[in-house]
């Protein structure tokens, strides 16, 4: 808990984890602003990957009587339990990064706070056929590693396969294997590690994020292939991204600015909880990373 003055806005917040970087970076920059806030106590607790569990929190909170909830949710959707206890209540209700289920049916008190799903997906893929169609490789076999199924996942995937269909690429991308790897960095060195024993050729594996992105690198190395020799990209503008980037190891990614959406999660809950009006939906803009730009993200 931050904050303590004795008329302080107490404000719950429910995390789908605490491990993994970016749940890091958005409870970390929410704590950060609460604490610059000296009338704003923050109690953050973790859902642990279940629905059920972040539901449970959720109505604690509103049992305790906090004047607004914050959620990055689990499941999308589950989020249309959350809003209707929530309204029930009378307490506004933030979703965080993971965008809801009920996004185009939220009510007045209620808004979401994420990144341009599109616009981080396209701007990677985009960059990656940027990338082979310079060195002339073409056709262009790839390795596709997804986050879950739905959500903003799937739109990262879909993202993909929309570029695949309609011709937009530098080359002719072909998918040789497509396959969740749990948003982790070892599941994915686990499932590099077995893509690269069928021996299939390909010259560039397209990650739904950072975290996977960094694990298929892990697998690639451990088994002494040149990272100049395979395109690379992830999503999120992670720490160890940016710094992976910079050595030449991740060709790009695409910052999602987990900060900033944790900040901004935060003013719409206290805005909320004043009767203020808060745009139901509050998207941070993506930005590309490349080898050329890093440098610039890594002193901010």
């Amino acid at each position: 808990m931050t904050g303590g003055a004795a008329c302080a806005e107490t404000i719950g917040a429910s995390m789908a984890q605490f491990d993994g970087t970016i749940p890091t970076m958005l409870r970390e920059s929410m704590v950060a602003q609460a604490g610059q806030l000296m009338s704003v106590d923050l109690v953050v607790e973790n859902a642990a990957n279940d629905s059920a569990t972040q539901l449970d929190q959720v109505n604690g909170f509103l049992a305790a009587g906090v004047d607004a909830v914050i959620v990055q949710i689990v499941e999308p959707a589950a989020a249309a339990a959350m809003t209707e206890v929530a309204q029930a209540a009378g307490v506004p209700l933030v979703f965080v990064n993971r965008e809801p289920g009920n996004v185009g049916q939220l009510p007045d008190s209620q808004s979401y706070v994420g990144s341009d799903p599109g616009g981080a997906g396209l701007l990677e893929i985009a960059e990656v056929c940027r990338l082979l169609g310079a060195q002339g490789t073409d056709p262009a076999p790839i390795y596709v590693m997804t986050g879950a199924p739905s959500g903003e996942a799937a739109v990262r995937t879909q993202d993909i396969h929309d570029v695949l269909g309609n011709g937009a690429c530098d080359v002719m991308l072909g998918i040789v294997a497509e396959q969740s790897a749990g948003w982790s960095r070892a599941e994915a060195d686990g499932l590099m590690t077995a893509w690269l024993s069928t021996g299939e050729p390909f010259d560039a594996v397209v990650a739904n994020d950072d975290e996977m992105a960094l694990g298929a690198i892990d697998a690639m190395k451990a088994a002494e292939w040149s990272m100049q020799d395979i395109i690379v990209g992830g999503i999120d503008g992670t720490p160890a991204a940016l710094e992976a980037v910079a050595k030449g190891d991740l060709d790009v990614t695409v910052i999602e600015d987990a900060a900033g959406q944790g900040a901004a999660a935060l003013a719409a809950a206290l805005n909320l909880s004043a009767g203020d009006p808060v745009e139901r939906v509050i998207l941070i803009p993506p930005q590309l990373v490349t080898p050329d730009t890093v440098a610039a993200y890594q002193t901010q």
